[in-house]
């Protein structure tokens, strides 16, 4: 009995022996086969990113390659983690692991890690579509998070930004709710001048615009040359004219500045003195 049971497993043991190379070799095809589709997956969505993301072209007003670059590498990079995920899954359920459990548990694990890292998780996120969005760069002057200054450096947790006033504040992008960008477009710079009611108004007039074109021509901070605008009100003591133009993002409060310095020179060479200060609109930053 033991020679017949010893006979059968030396016969079952044959058997085995003859199939595995044959299992083997299904199960390392399909793995082959799997690999070699991942591999060319990858290569076809890192074409698509580069046709839809062109370093050498602006896919939008103000993305300049630099930017497009980043995008397109993060975007390369989810894309490369997720096939290798898909990768790896597959090849472990052919070689037969339960990869049923093994999602559960990373779904788990992943679940634990976002209800312990919500906010975490949402800096990202938000660094991600302000990126995809453009809504600033780095030397933009902003307001965002009832903070006003210029964008330090970008990242994809976190956004510095350096105040007016020097400081350094480090923004988590899951605060960032509202951006203003005041470095987008020109920019509106005005201010009034005011004037006794006994002055010669389009004497005034000619004063303030003279000085205002020789102070324009040639200056690159202006776009439009300021001019007198019309008279912004009449108050008990003086009659306010409001002068108005346009300037490079930025360069609203030097020129601001110096026009009211300007028109204060002109009109006390020319007798006509203002009767009070020039006011500064809510349309520029005073401090800059």
């Amino acid at each position: 009995m033991l020679l017949d049971q010893s006979r059968n497993l030396t016969a079952g043991g044959g058997q085995l022996a003859a199939l595995l190379p044959v299992v083997l070799a299904n199960r390392g095809a399909q793995i082959a086969l799997v690999i070699v589709l991942g591999w060319l997956a990858l290569a076809l969505a890192r074409k698509t990113v580069a046709r839809a993301l062109p370093p050498g072209r602006a896919a939008a007003p103000y993305l300049d390659s630099p930017r497009l670059r980043t995008l397109a590498g993060l975007v390369n990079s989810i894309l490369r983690y997720s096939v290798y995920f898909l990768v790896a899954v597959t090849t472990l359920s052919l070689l037969g692991v339960d990869t049923r459990s093994l999602l559960v548990g990373a779904g788990l694990f992943g679940l634990a890690v976002g209800f312990g890292a919500q906010g975490l998780v949402r800096d990202f996120l938000g660094g991600f579509l302000i990126l995809l969005e453009d809504q600033f760069a780095v030397g933009d002057l902003v307001r965002m998070a009832g903070l006003e200054g210029v964008v330090e450096e970008m990242g994809l947790r976190t956004t510095r930004l350096r105040a007016l006033g020097g400081e350094l504040h480090v923004i988590p992008n899951g605060r960032i709710q509202e951006v203003t960008n005041l470095s987008r477009g020109d920019m509106d710079v005005s201010f009034t001048v005011s004037v006794p009611y006994e002055a010669d108004i389009d004497h005034v007039r000619r004063v303030i615009d003279e000085t205002l074109l020789r102070y324009s021509t040639g200056n690159p901070a202006i776009v439009q040359a300021p001019a007198v605008r019309g008279i912004e009100d009449l108050t008990e003591t003086s009659v306010r004219l409001l002068v108005g133009g346009r300037t490079r993002p930025m360069e609203q409060g030097p020129v601001a500045r110096d026009l009211r310095l300007q028109v204060k020179r002109a009109l006390d060479a020319a007798g006509l003195a203002a009767t009070r200060p020039s006011l500064p609109s809510a349309r520029e930053s005073p401090r800059r």
